[in-house]
């Protein structure tokens, strides 16, 4: 189990050469989407000679299914995909975030702001100065950001990114004005905290890289590497976790989801074919795994 929140610390762990994560949100059972995700970014640090932890991303609890996240880490194990160190959850680790959102403050980096999204409405909800009519009993807490904010970053799947954080999103919540933790704040202080050196994730997220690095920036914290893995989709074209056409795996039959996974990651399937057990089946794809076949774009399930 994860210490106390209150004995945390915001500061960076020492960081390996690389240590990956894997973060789900336990908003329902793990996917093939989710499953591509964990298994990408788990040979993205196996084959790196890394480290591969396991995060649970539980913020949001009116989102949450009950039991989600036990049967997410159960489906993990299921398929051979073990962290090397203890699980977290975000849920504890208020005061960690805390201390970090104070810091903010305190340097002037971040303010509080009363807006609320009828007030934001005539400038499509982007934040570039507060035009609050009333204060709220609770306001929110937002990242200043600079109206010329560009960020640059190379993706390992998707090449050079630049995004103009400034233009397309401006001031972003750090704390919202329900008292839940914004996702941006959460991820940032978690990574550092846990010496996470590379994020591998799926493509929805690519647009909140340029929000995190304006916040690792912000409170001084190491820049981590990028790579956006393709998304997997429904029939009717959606993110799988969004879709009508959604199920979700079956940790009881291991071998085929995570052979289409491996071929969602556009990996060779005739790489996996002698493999009958999940024991064979993942150091057959150590092996034969090559970085530079995962496409860019989405997979149709």
């Amino acid at each position: 189990m994860p210490p106390p929140a209150s004995s945390q610390s915001c500061a960076p762990a020492p960081a390996p050469a690389y240590r990956g994560r894997f973060a789900p949100s336990p908003t329902g059972d793990l996917h093939p989407g989710s499953l591509m995700a964990a298994l990408g970014s788990w040979l993205l640090a196996r084959g790196a000679g890394g480290e591969w932890l396991v995060r649970i991303e539980d913020l949001d609890p009116p989102r949450e299914v009950p039991g989600a996240a036990d049967r997410q880490l159960a489906a993990l194990r299921a398929f051979g995909l073990h962290p090397d160190g203890p699980v977290v959850r975000q849920s504890e680790r208020g005061d960690l975030y805390r201390r970090a959102l104070d810091r903010l403050l305190a340097d002037g980096h971040a303010f509080e702001c009363h807006c609320s999204r009828a007030d934001l409405a005539a400038t499509g909800g982007i934040h570039r100065r507060c035009v609050a009519t009333t204060r709220r009993p609770r306001p929110a807490v937002r990242l200043r950001v600079a109206p010329d904010a560009r960020v640059a970053f190379e993706d390992l799947v998707r090449g050079p990114q630049v995004q103009d954080v400034g233009a397309t999103v401006g001031d972003f919540v750090l704390l919202r004005a329900d008292g839940y933790w914004a996702y941006q704040l959460a991820v940032v202080v978690d990574d550092a905290a846990q010496g996470i050196t590379d994020v591998v994730r799926g493509a929805d997220l690519l647009d909140s890289t340029g929000r995190q690095i304006l916040l690792q920036r912000a409170l001084g914290l190491p820049v981590t590497r990028h790579a956006h893995l393709p998304l997997v989709t429904g029939a009717d074209g959606r993110k799988l976790s969004k879709s009508e056409s959604a199920r979700p795996v079956d940790p009881t039959d291991p071998l085929p989801a995570l052979r289409r996974a491996w071929a969602a990651l556009g990996q060779d399937p005739a790489a996996l074919a002698g493999a009958d057990r999940v024991t064979d089946l993942l150091p057959a794809a150590r092996t034969a795994f090559r970085p530079q076949l995962i496409g860019r774009g989405d997979t149709a399930s």
